[in-house]
């Protein structure tokens, strides 16, 4: 799809959101009822170098658990699938906080995307990297992807995680019990609530996400082919579990893996063409971004983006 094409979708769906926003809000099943609606930015960077954007896309907001995908990268990077040895690979359909299922599976969280699974995967990143390096390993991993240079962390998400974090803390303590946690809680909490806290506008997300969208393999040549095929991976979880108990109506809705977080942002995903950052403040009850996942439904419907077809030409 042309450049100027896709500028003129991502403005038109921009206007319309604005325009209907208390509409769209109302039909959806709001988190916290008789909000405002909250403004809305959307930016797409395509595998070309482009990046286009519209609405409020230079609105800064904190990555939250969008930062898990980037950590279960470096992860990979560094264990390859020994991952999942600790941490599985189906979706939960409870809350992105439970303990529930934690006891039914003796400490093995579910996916890396429930706050289980993202904190063991810290874990594996406190037990991997050196001890100057753990805590800002995911930071600075989102930093040179997006191509800032440097970084700024919400104060609010600090504070509410390192003073209000006592169920992180008792999941950690549930996982030591069964053997599925070697590091100290404090050093994984710092680490966690940093990548949490990390600030970025829409344009940063996408251009931060665009790796995820090269998946071509290159039988030919290991490295590169080793790197689409980890790609792969994570987009499947993406697909399956990157929106909590919403994961299944957000693919039949969009058709892309995506990564969700209470921030407001939403990181999506063309294999292949490009990737995609949206932002808006009220969420559902999923945690998701209510004019977020409706503006990701337009686009995919206008442009025909999907891993379930081909795109519209």
């Amino acid at each position: 799809m042309k450049i100027l094409r896709l500028q003129q979708i991502v403005i038109e769906i921009a206007e319309e959101i604005a325009d209907k926003a208390a509409e769209i809000e109302g039909a959806a099943d709001a988190k916290v009822e008789g909000e405002a609606p909250g403004g809305f930015g959307i930016a797409v960077a395509t595998i070309d170098g482009e990046v286009v954007s519209a609405g409020e896309a230079a609105t800064q907001f904190p990555l939250q658990s969008i930062s898990k995908v980037f950590a279960l990268e470096l992860a990979l990077c560094a264990l390859g699938d020994k991952v999942f040895e600790r941490v599985g690979r189906e979706p939960s359909g409870d809350p992105f906080n439970s303990i529930i299922d934690l006891e039914k599976t003796s400490g093995l969280p579910r996916n890396p995307f429930v706050n289980a699974g993202a904190l063991a995967v810290v874990d594996i990143l406190v037990e991997e990297l050196s001890a100057k390096k753990q805590s800002e390993a995911v930071v600075e991993f989102v930093r040179r992807q997006a191509g800032l240079d440097s970084v700024e962390l919400n104060d609010e998400v600090m504070a509410s995680e390192h003073e209000g974090g006592d169920l992180n803390r008792a999941i950690m303590s549930f996982m030591r019990h069964h053997g599925n946690f070697h590091s100290p809680i404090d050093e994984v909490m710092e680490a966690y609530v940093k990548q949490c806290a990390f600030l970025i506008d829409c344009a940063g997300l996408a251009r931060a996400g665009l790796f995820l969208a090269h998946t071509r393999r290159s039988p030919d040549d290991e490295k590169a082919d080793a790197k689409a095929q980890r790609m792969r991976k994570v987009l499947a979880l993406m697909m399956t579990c990157g929106h909590y108990d919403g994961s299944g109506d957000f693919a039949l809705r969009v058709g892309l893996p995506a990564k969700s977080g209470v921030g407001g942002g939403i990181l999506a995903v063309v294999p292949e063409i490009a990737s995609v950052a949206v932002w808006s403040p009220n969420l559902d009850q999923h945690g998701n971004s209510m004019l977020g996942v409706r503006g990701l439904e337009m686009l995919a419907y206008r442009t025909g983006w999907s891993v379930f077809g081909p795109p519209i030409e």
